[in-house]
Parts: structure tokens; sequence; C-alpha cells
């Protein structure tokens, strides 16, 4: 961290009682940066040591500001405290804002799925034109920290818990993925939900970037409160349309930000600077991610040229439709990560019909698989199933995809060896073993990234 205070933020919390909610590795951040400030800090965690555990204890009159963690839901008797005595306050994110290195434009990226792989390939575009930049959020370091570190872009991947309380941030540009139902016991339906995504349009100052075929997030940019001049920009897999970036024959092209984007295209990129990330054809998903981290740079100032060596050097994070081996003319997928109906069918895309092996299950928080099991039946061979209750998933595929043969694995130390083994066992040369859960991890393992461990682990014994 460089600098001094004159080169920060837009608010002046010295002498300032500052309460933080939350000690997580935002909470702590925030501590130490308030230090820097010269606020008076008070903190409050029930689960670790804190200042204070019980919310009553703490004097709420006398506090000016509070910075609270996404893990404190809005109906939680913390924040009901907190809005009751008067006080706004303020998420992990809208506190590094206002703390932020001045000058230095934010790019944020939000969406139920696919959030990570965008900010990574935004930073990398951004970086192969010659920025300095800090990607931060969920998927990395603090953007209390990387705020406020000597970088020319931050890109920030922000939750929809992490925008429910932000008002001032204004980024140079924003996208919203897709907003399917998530985080429900969070906000409390899906219409607050939704509505929290929408603030990832709120002030931007260039360039708001959506799915042209996802009507929804198009209205929430067509309602966003923007700086004048800001404008909508749309990613299509199609031949793109004024004011959007597409697909032309295998090529990436611009007509948002050419020169003469009202009469011609511009090339910035091809499918094929994609294919070393998969086994396979190119999922859609992953061109989709592509023009928006083009769209989301090129806002922010980055050349064309730098598009095309930038998804070239590209690699995915592990755990996202990670491949691991290919043995005997079988691909082996790792897309742990994939918790939900959305990312599953995501990672489908990659897959041919009637060749897909299916590893899934897990905790379903609650989820059906009806809608999931009927868009992915085509592709299907055949479906491993592992968690304590497989009976949702092991419904849908009966009434969806009645003539698919599934094998429920016991729970047990050695689950995940015995479904890759099962797994290998259905498939053909050609085909495809899709570890895709759509569920959590957390019945049987820490979390998806070691259930994703134990996948590779698996199939590399096998070979």
């Amino acid at each position: 961290m460089g600098g001094n205070a004159s080169e920060y933020a837009v608010i002046d919390l010295a002498h300032k009682r500052v309460l933080v909610l939350g000690l997580g590795v935002a909470g702590r951040s925030a501590v130490e940066v308030l230090g820097d400030e010269g606020a008076e800090t008070i903190t409050y965690d029930a689960r670790l040591p804190a200042d204070y555990d019980d919310i009553d204890a703490i004097d709420l009159s006398g506090i000016d500001h509070v910075v609270t963690s996404p893990g404190i839901a809005p109906n939680s008797p913390e924040l009901q405290a907190v809005l009751a005595a008067g006080i706004d306050p303020w998420s992990e994110m809208e506190f590094a804002w206002r703390v932020r290195r001045t000058g230095v434009p934010w790019i944020l990226v939000t969406g139920t799925n696919g959030k990570t792989t965008t900010t990574r390939m935004t930073a990398a575009v951004a970086a192969s034109g010659g920025k300095r930049v800090a990607a931060c959020g969920n998927m990395g370091d603090p953007v209390i920290t990387a705020g406020r570190t000597d970088v020319d872009l931050v890109v920030v991947e922000i939750a929809s818990l992490q925008l429910h309380f932000t008002s001032t941030i204004s980024p140079v540009s924003s996208v919203c993925l897709n907003a399917d139902a998530d985080h429900l016991d969070w906000h409390g339906d899906v219409d607050a939900y939704r509505a929290a995504k929408a603030r990832v349009y709120r002030n931007v100052t260039k360039a708001c970037v959506y799915p042209a075929a996802d009507a929804r997030v198009e209205g929430m940019v067509r309602d966003a409160e923007v700086v004048e001049g800001a404008r909508a920009v749309g990613v299509t897999l199609g031949a793109p349309a004024m004011s959007q970036l597409g697909v032309v024959e295998g090529v990436l092209v611009d007509r948002a930000f050419g020169n003469d984007p009202r009469h011609e295209a511009e090339e910035i990129a091809e499918v094929a600077d994609l294919e070393h990330l998969v086994a396979g054809t190119v999922p859609p998903y992953l061109i989709s991610n592509a023009l928006t981290a083009a769209a989301l740079a090129r806002a922010a100032g980055t050349p064309a040229a730098a598009v095309g060596p930038a998804l070239r050097g590209f690699g995915l994070d592990a755990h996202r439709t990670a491949h691991v081996a290919t043995l005997n003319g079988v691909h082996f997928v790792d897309d742990s990560k994939a918790t939900n109906a959305h990312a599953v069918i995501a990672a489908f895309g990659a897959v041919a019909p009637g060749s897909g092996v299916w590893i899934a299950g897990g905790v379903t928080k609650g989820q059906r698989f009806d809608d999931l099991v009927q868009t992915i039946a085509g592709r299907l061979r055949a479906a491993v199933l592992v968690g304590e209750d497989a009976s949702a998933l092991a419904d849908a595929l009966r009434r969806h995809a009645p003539g698919i043969p599934v094998t429920r694995v016991d729970p047990g130390d050695t689950v995940m060896e015995r479904a890759v083994a099962m797994a290998s066992a259905a498939a053909k040369p050609g085909d495809t073993v899709l570890l895709s859960p759509a569920c959590a991890s957390w019945d049987q393992f820490r979390s998806y990234s070691e259930r994703g461990d134990r996948f590779a682990e698996a199939v590399k014994a096998l070979g």
C-alpha cells in the first residue's frame, strides 16, 4: 500500500467512531484502514473475538458510521438495530470506495454465475493493454486494501450481498452477467435479490455492459441512474448491432468502441483464442465472458489490439470447467464450483449431444432441478449421483430423462473415487465425464475446492 492520506478518499474519518460488524478478511482490512485514517474503531462479531459479541451492548447513539460484513443479512438483529438508530450502513465495497486512492477508475462485475472468470479476464485484457490492474473482491484480495494500491485500474467481483448497502460507487463500466435466483435466504425474495444486482449499474460513467439476450438485465440498464454520457453496450453471440460486441464467423468483433462502429465492426480476437481453455468446443459462456471482458476493459481505455493476446494467455480458475485429463479418449472435467443450475447449464454447453456422463449432487439448498434436467437431457449418456440426499436430482432425471441410466453412490470416505470409477465405466471414447454438482459441497467435503481436488485425484489414479 503506497501513497499518503491526501491521495485517498472523499471522506474524513479522523476521530470518527466507526463500528465494524463482522471480523472476516474484509472486516479485518477495514479495521486496519480505519486505523490509518485516524478513526476510533469498535468491533462486533458474534463468533470471533471482538470488542462486542452482543449488539445490544453497543451504544449506537455514539456511532458515526457502520461497515458491515456480507455475512450479516439485512433482517438480522444487528442491522435492524443499526437502521433503527438512523445509521445507513456501508458494505465493505462502499467503504472501500470512500477510502480508495482517488482518480483510479473501478470496473464492477456481478451475476449469479461467471463473475470470477469475467473479473479475471477483464483484468487480463486491461493488463495486456499496458495498465497496472488490481483484480479483487470475492475472488481475491479485499477491495479495501487493493483499492488503495498504486494501480491504474481496479476490477471488482461484487456479489448481491455487497451491492445491497452501496450508494456512492461510480464505476467506469459494470456488468450484471445474469440474475437467476440465489441468496434468497439473505435477501428475503427474488425481487430484492435482483434489485441488489441492479445496483451495479448505478452511477456508471462510461458503459453499462449487459447480455443482449437477457431482457431482465437489459431492463436493469434501462432503469439505471447513470452519469450523463454513459451508454448501454450489449454482448451477443451473434452478429452485433450498433453499440454491441459479438461474433462473426468465429471472430470476436466490436461495434461499440471502434473508430466507426456505425458502419463497420472492429476485429478484436478469435474464438480460437479460447480453445486452450477447454477440451473440445469452446462453450458459449466462455465466448460471452470474453466479449464482456473486452467491453468492460475497452470502456476503461484499453485498445482493441490487447484483447486477443490476453485471451490466448488466459487460464481458468481451478474447479471451473477445468480439464483434468483425457483417458482412453474420455475427457474428465472439474466444474466443482457449479453449485446451482445456471452454472451446470453453462458447463454442458461444451458437451456434445448424448456424450455427457454427469457427476452431480450434494446439499441441494432447497433447489428443484426439473428445468435443469430438461435443458441438459439431450446431452447426457449417464448420471452418477453423490450426496447424502440425491432424491431431488434422481426424481428430476426420472421425470425428464427416463432413458438415462442413473447410479447413486452411497456416502463415505471414498465417495468421489467410487463416483469417478462408475462414471468412467459408463463413458465411451469421445465422451466427457463432467463433475458439475449443481449443489453445495458441505455434506461430504469442506468446500467445493476440496470436492474438485478429490475428483482430480481420483481421475489421476485411474490413469
